[in-house]
């Protein structure tokens, strides 16, 4: 068997189940992963593909192949997946995971494929008969595609990388929580720029892009020329979008540029900008090739004299040592920011305390005036009580003076009306 089988025929020997009836038989499929504008790391993965062509035997009735590994490989991931979308996918299987790899498949641009390795085989085979042929969502039409890897093999081929500081000893740290990389503890998910995450971190993360280098691994759609259709040495108008060839292919930029006056154009391939007028390159940011991240540079075009507008052979040491020299300068300036930010955090942090004592003290002068207000309140209440005691006495005593008059007045009486005896 050929060693390039495709992408293709593995989707299609995939898609050419009837039944449970199958054996496997081994293929080989390329893959790469990382930032192409940075490195790029090339590989070669063995796996099992099915083979309707013979039975299974006896010994082995379910569809797992004999001398399977806990390795396998999920072909065919939509690209609108984010990493924290595939996390969530795999569900209570993330626990058994130790490392998972996002990959390309080449050939193939709007989809991904992830290496994954689980901590013991039978968490292996219960991920490949839950998930082998499912539906990635109700919504989606495309279906999960489960191989047992046998190997993966990588040829190198890594282009524009940088030496690593770091020792090689030493066990790297996850950027989201600074904590050490170790499979023992939680799993391990590797993106498609070559970044290391905690599963647990960059399940929280719910964009496409790396949280390191913002690589994203949905890819644009492919310009075009709006005039020729060409795919070639394109710039795009920074005023009103127009997408243009360059002056080596038809020059339908430039002729944009003397019919609009729009003299500000991007050069898709190098993300460069060129001021037709001054007839030179004005960009300020660059990518840089150590980690990706936008840094600031203001380099004259070398050719720019000669009426380069598409300077593809710029000295690469020149490039870097005009990078490097640009790093101390950067490095000032996030420092003055941060010490103009701390000053500005600090007044406000006195405006505060200052704030705080004021309203204190109106805190305390209400509460004396409370206090005030309660005591008179309270003297009010003695001196009504003390008058209507005094009142209830008046009243009583008046009832008493009555009640004795009337009783007087009723003792007269019956000592005149009674006659004497003789």
């Amino acid at each position: 068997m050929s060693s390039s089988w495709s992408y293709g025929t593995a989707i299609q020997a995939l898609s050419s189940e009837e039944d449970l009836s199958e054996s496997f038989s081994t293929s080989s499929l390329n893959f790469s992963s990382g930032n192409p504008r940075i490195e790029e790391t090339r590989g070669l993965m063995h796996l099992f593909r099915h083979d309707s062509n013979s039975s299974l035997s006896s010994s082995n009735p379910s569809p797992l192949p004999v001398g399977r590994k806990p390795l396998v490989c999920v072909l065919g991931v939509p690209n609108h997946m984010t990493y924290a979308d595939f996390c969530q996918f795999s569900g209570s299987f993330i626990h058994h995971i130790l490392e998972m790899r996002i990959v390309r498949m080449d050939g193939v641009e709007d989809q991904y494929s992830v290496l994954i390795r689980f901590d013991d085989q039978d968490s292996t085979d219960s991920f490949y008969k839950h998930y082998n042929g499912r539906h990635f969502s109700s919504l989606e039409v495309e279906v999960c595609r489960v191989l047992f890897t046998i190997d993966v093999q990588y040829t190198g081929s890594i282009e524009h990388a940088q030496p690593s500081n770091s020792s090689s000893n030493e066990q790297p740290t996850c950027p989201v929580c600074l904590e050490r990389l170790d499979q023992d503890t939680s799993g391990i998910l590797t993106t498609i720029c070559n970044h290391s995450f905690h599963c647990s971190c960059i399940s929280k993360w719910a964009d496409s892009s790396c949280p390191v280098c913002r690589y994203c691994q949905q890819q644009a759609e492919k310009s075009i020329c709006f005039v020729c259709q060409t795919t070639e040495n394109l710039w795009i108008c920074v005023i009103c979008g127009f997408v243009g060839c360059g002056r080596y292919k038809e020059g339908h930029a430039i002729i944009h540029w003397k019919e609009t006056q729009h003299c500000y154009s991007l050069e898709v391939e190098t993300k460069r900008v060129w001021d037709y007028v001054g007839d030179n390159y004005v960009h300020r940011l660059i990518q840089s090739k150590t980690d990706g991240k936008l840094v600031e540079l203001n380099s004259h075009c070398v050719h720019a004299d000669n009426g380069c507008g598409s300077c593809s052979c710029e000295d690469n040491a020149m490039s870097e040592a005009i990078l490097n020299s640009k790093v101390e300068a950067i490095v000032n300036e996030y420092n003055e920011l941060l010490a103009s930010q701390l000053e500005s955090q600090k007044l406000l942090n006195e405006n505060l305390l200052k704030n705080e004592e004021i309203w204190k003290a109106k805190l305390l002068e209400i509460e004396e005036r409370e206090r005030k207000a309660l005591k008179l309140t309270d003297g009010r209440v003695v001196g009504l009580e003390e008058q209507l005691r005094d009142l209830m006495a008046c009243l009583e005593g008046a009832k008493n003076v009555e009640m004795l008059q009337g009783a007087n007045e009723i003792k007269d009486v019956i000592v005149f009306d009674t006659p004497r005896e003789s």
